[in-house]
């Protein structure tokens, strides 16, 4: 081989490397942890209901993305998923049994989007916060 191909398929070869290691460090890599943030606002969830319906590219701006915590009263519980007040849907990093129908309870968790349609805040990554 000459010297010019072995130093062309060895950059190629760097360059896939570099895309392929970035491209998993992208999706992969960066997992939060919640549990170890603070906590950026404490809310109740008839609040923060109301203020997606007032307006929901400012609550998005506001609150999209960020940890938060969430208290109300637990109107139903299936699986992983608690919905507070009717209005808001957590899903539970994990299974937690102490957590029952009617229970007024704080939530924190990652809020990830609203459904202006149906009228619902989600959030995920959620935990009891204490």
């Amino acid at each position: 081989m000459k010297k010019i191909n072995k130093i062309i398929l060895i950059a190629l070869l760097v360059i896939g490397l570099l895309g392929i290691s970035s491209y998993y460090y992208v999706m992969y890599g960066g997992a939060r942890n919640l549990s170890n943030e603070d906590t950026a606002f404490t809310v109740t969830a008839k609040s923060i209901s109301n203020e997606f319906a007032a307006n929901v590219e400012i609550s998005n701006k506001k609150y999209l993305e960020k940890a938060i915590a969430i208290k109300g009263t637990i109107t139903k519980v299936a699986g992983n998923e608690v919905i507070i007040d009717d209005y808001v849907i957590c899903n539970l990093k994990e299974l937690d049994p102490s957590i029952l129908k009617n229970q007024v309870i704080t939530l924190k968790g990652r809020v990830v989007g609203y459904d202006d349609l149906i009228g619902e805040l989600k959030l995920d990554q959620c935990f009891k916060a204490f």
